[in-house]
């Protein structure tokens, strides 16, 4: 089980990410029209340099749900392979059939 302070945070993190989303995109796209004059386009980088980091998409951490573990995670079943493992073991997940021979 990963630590609860860590999930907290992920979770933290996927809150403030979908708060500012519009918000940064309207930034980055001033920031990357061309047809805008250099000014403009400049304070629209200060303002998202100003904006927390942590509302960046590509801060947030794929996690297991089951138990918070960060790596080997399937994006599909947002779970990581040990959890999918197990639960496929114990029957709970439907047409996962765990192979021996």
């Amino acid at each position: 089980m990963a630590k609860t302070s860590a999930v907290e945070k992920n979770k933290r993190r996927r809150k403030l990410v979908s708060q500012q989303a519009s918000k940064r995109a309207s930034l980055k796209a001033i920031i990357q029209n061309q047809s805008l004059p250099i000014e403009d386009r400049f304070k629209a980088t200060l303002k998202l340099a100003e904006m927390p980091r942590d509302g960046s998409k590509t801060r947030i951490r794929n996690r297991c749900e089951v138990t918070g573990r960060p790596r080997a995670f399937y994006r599909k079943l947002r779970m990581s392979r040990i959890a999918l493992r197990e639960l496929g073991s114990f029957g709970k997940i439907p047409g996962l059939v765990k192979s021996s021979w």
